[in-house]
């Protein structure tokens, strides 16, 4: 016993060849074919420019404890 065709509407899909198959271009290409646009790459703060800045604010955090504590200890009367 065979049973009718499930899909009744089999036979008026465009593009399809006989057995199923799809003729060349007539599907879309999976990727496109013009490169896109990257952003360009940003370079992140060096090892070397950290080490300065840490440096630089700790030199004047060393300077204003060294002014205060001579003020207190009386150099700068």
């Amino acid at each position: 016993m065979t049973g009718p065709n499930p899909d009744p509407q089999d036979d008026k899909i465009t593009g399809l060849e006989p057995g199923g198959g799809v003729p060349p271009g007539e599907t879309p290409p999976g990727e496109g074919s013009v490169a896109g646009t990257h952003e360009p790459t940003q370079r992140g703060s060096g090892k070397g420019q950290q080490v300065f800045w840490i440096s630089a604010i700790a030199g004047g955090v060393l300077l204003f404890l060294l002014f205060f504590i001579g003020y207190i200890v009386g150099f700068f009367d």
